[in-house]
């Protein structure tokens, strides 16, 4: 049954859903993938800060962020404060800055909290697809559209593959852990 392979996708996309999450946590590094997800108002149309700005990063604890035009200062500012970074951006009228403070030992620990949420989240997705693809299985071995033996190995084959998300999940979510309890 050639199918396995659109649940495996289905799999892999939960895990690359899983770390662009990741990316968009902060872990006391500048990272201009936190701005991800902010969009300004250019022109009536939402942008992202990386279609209206250079975003860089000058130091480890800074981002820049330099308008093509500079008439969007005041509205990107505003996005990034309505938006829940919890930064303040200071603004020199060419360019916006953003500093990020040292993490607290309780922000820390509050972030790995949200990591594991996270996991726990794409944990169930994965789990979700494996229930999906043995309904299926079981559909398909009722209508006797396959053996009682092949719908034995394929269930062991979505098992397998369960297990394997799950374990990359599990190693994912330790990595970036332990990336945001080193100080």
């Amino acid at each position: 049954m050639e199918n396995l392979t659109q649940f495996e996708e289905k799999m892999k996309k939960s895990l690359d859903n899983l770390y662009g999450d990741f990316s968009t946590i902060r872990a006391g590094r500048a990272n201009p993938h936190v701005l991800d997800k902010i969009t300004v108002d250019y022109y009536g149309t939402p942008s992202s800060l990386q279609q209206v700005a250079n975003v860089s990063v000058p130091e480890a604890r800074m981002i820049q962020i330099q308008p093509w035009e500079s008439s969007l200062i005041k509205d990107i500012e505003k996005a990034i404060l309505c938006s829940d970074l919890g930064l303040t951006p200071t603004n020199d009228g060419k360019c916006i800055r953003l500093v990020f403070p040292e993490l607290t030992e309780e922000r820390r620990k509050e972030l790995v909290k949200d990591v594991k949420k996270k996991g726990e989240n794409a944990k169930v997705a994965v789990r979700n697809i494996r229930r999906d693809a043995n309904d299926l299985i079981k559909k398909q071995s009722k209508a006797s559209e396959i053996s009682e033996d092949e719908s034995k190995q394929l269930e062991d084959k979505i098992q397998k593959l369960t297990d394997k998300y799950i374990n990359e999940i599990d190693k994912a979510v330790e990595e970036k852990s332990k990336e945001i309890l080193t100080v």
